[in-house]
């Protein structure tokens, strides 16, 4: 599982962005969110999230929290 931190996420849209370590941007949006039970992300958060390659972008999936802050 890859990890980053969310760089922002929309609530009112459900879409948002993780930084991965390297310093990669990946796509994330409310199925990932809710599929993993939580309802929103919030800014710095880490997390840790399956990687995939959608119609040319990364996307997170599967996703955990690493910390709560």
């Amino acid at each position: 599982m890859a990890q980053g931190t969310v760089k922002d996420f929309d609530v009112d849209e459900r879409i948002g962005t993780l930084l991965m370590d390297d310093r990669t941007e990946v796509h994330v949006d409310a199925t990932s969110v809710e599929g993993s039970g939580l309802r929103f992300l919030r800014m710095g958060q880490r997390v840790r999230f399956d990687l995939v390659e959608e119609g040319g972008r990364k996307l997170a999936r599967t996703l955990r929290i690493v910390t709560l802050d």
